[in-house]
């Protein structure tokens, strides 16, 4: 075959162009569009958006969007939205939307001055304020007499290195006591968090927090879309309140109040399986066989079944048993789940709610179920103060929910436990366990992740043996060594 005619390989090999479409040039809106218009128009992206208006934009978004209800185009308008002096328990509510990215103040690295708490509209002005703030001052107080003590405790016990600066030296054991002190914080404790959302995902956000029963995060809801409205005034328009929200909250409410606990609980966090498939490793197994060779499902199931069990092991092993640390378990591990149940403590469910591939049922923050002591509180001499703050707390929130039962959690320190139910697959559990359970991790949602593992080895050893969790100490140990 002869040479093509100059020209003719550039039409049948045009050449590759990979660039960004900038936001410091083009509105989110607009960048939305260019892309919605790839899938009619034969012309380049930068084309499109050149030949764009914002009025150009906003029509195309209110015939196509809003008109027609095509929404995935707005995943394509990115908002980058900063938030200040929120409460902790706003922050949950708007955390709860799995499609975003957020980065918040942490209880690690920063600590909390008195009076950093936001006080309710729900409680401002009635009989209770005082004792509202009362408990929260106490609590902060009590923090920030906690810090000292534990900090002279962890000077003690981790000394200073040769040529190590005061900072460097309290940089490297801040978090042996800011992890213990943080079991003081109240939800109400105020922070900020920065939130990377598409448009789409922030119109089902904001429909969330205009339902929401609390007013802060109603408040905050508006704040929102009012911001987010000067960058994509059009895709966030009819972002409104929704009554089947209201409604399924107004239900939630109508419970019955200050429960006493049904079963005996540890000192620390623990998890239950309740549920899940005996025979889910060979699904697994059989998902991967229909990848590598297309035969049916049904034989491929079948055909696992029927194998020795060395002949699966090695299977397992072709499927996992070559990951690097960095690589990611294959997604035939998603057609295998759990249900578990868990009791832990505030703090460690703000460590947990960050995996939001899993689906989380989060049970109202109470003082229900009582709350954990780490052994660090006594050891450095402010046992008899904790303790008093915490049984502040929970009579506080006693009095508190004879007015508002939703708002007074604001009052729940992170040391009271709460019940979650948690959906997940097994690549998930994977990724869970093996970060939640590293020696970085907080010694409260180690214990979580360990515990887990361990249920998840005893139903289904095959696969979960390739967790790469060598060197980890068992979850007992850190029940010992942190709750006693």
């Amino acid at each position: 075959m002869g040479a093509l005619p100059a020209g003719k390989e550039d039409e049948i090999n045009p050449l590759r162009r990979i660039y960004l479409l900038s936001p410091r040039r083009l509105s989110p809106e607009t960048i939305a569009v260019a892309f919605a218009k790839t899938s009619r128009s034969p012309q380049s992206f930068s084309d499109i958006a050149a030949a764009l208006s914002e009025q150009d934009s906003t029509r195309f978004h209110e015939r196509w969007v809003v008109g027609f209800g095509h929404a995935s185009v707005a995943e394509h308008a990115v908002l980058h939205i900063a938030l200040e002096n929120i409460s902790r328990l706003a922050i949950e509510s708007l955390e709860s939307n799995r499609l975003a990215s957020y980065t918040e103040k942490s209880t690690r690295y920063q600590k909390w001055s008195p009076g950093a708490y936001h006080l309710p509209t729900e409680f401002k002005g009635s009989r209770l304020e005082g004792e509202y703030r009362a408990a929260c001052d106490f609590l902060l107080e009590t923090y920030q007499a906690s810090l000292q003590a534990t900090a002279a405790l962890a000077h003690e016990r981790f000394p200073r290195q040769e040529d190590e600066s005061e900072a460097k030296w309290d940089g490297r054991i801040r978090s042996r006591y800011a992890d213990v002190c943080r079991y003081l914080l109240p939800a109400a404790c105020l922070a900020n968090v920065g939130v990377t959302i598409n448009a789409r995902a922030l119109e089902h956000a904001l429909r969330k927090m205009l339902s929401h029963p609390l007013v802060e995060v109603r408040e905050i809801g508006m704040e929102i879309r009012e911001a987010a409205q000067q960058e994509t005034p059009t895709l966030l328009k009819y972002s409104e309140a929704s009554p089947y929200l209201q409604r399924l909250a107004a239900k939630i409410e109508a419970r019955p109040l200050n429960r006493a606990p049904s079963e005996a609980l540890p000192l620390s966090g623990s998890v239950r399986l309740i549920q899940y498939d005996p025979e889910a490793e060979d699904r697994v197994l059989a998902a991967a066989w229909v990848r590598s060779s297309g035969i049916p499902y049904r034989q491929a199931l079948a055909d696992i079944a029927a194998l020795p069990p060395a002949k699966r092991g090695e299977l397992a092993s072709a499927l996992l048993g070559s990951m690097s640390p960095r690589d990611v378990p294959a997604r035939e591990l998603e057609h295998l789940s759990y249900l578990f149940e868990a009791v832990l403590d505030q703090g460690a469910y703000f460590e947990v709610k960050r995996h939001r591939m899993m689906t989380q049922t989060p049970a109202p923050l109470t003082s229900d179920l009582g709350y954990v002591t780490p052994v660090w509180f006594e050891q450095a001499g402010v046992l008899g103060r904790f303790r008093e703050a915490m049984d502040r707390a929970a009579q506080a929130y006693r009095d508190l929910v004879q007015l508002d039962e939703r708002a007074a959690s604001y009052v729940i320190p992170n040391a009271f436990r709460r019940r979650v139910i948690l959906t997940l697959n097994l690549r998930e559990a994977f990724h869970f366990c093996e970060l939640r359970s590293g020696e970085n991790a907080h010694f409260a949602v180690r214990l979580i992740a360990l515990q887990m593992a361990d249920q998840i080895r005893q139903v289904h050893p095959l696969l979960s043996a390739y967790m790469r969790l060598a060197g980890r100490p068992s979850w007992q140990e850190i029940e010992t060594s942190y709750f006693g």
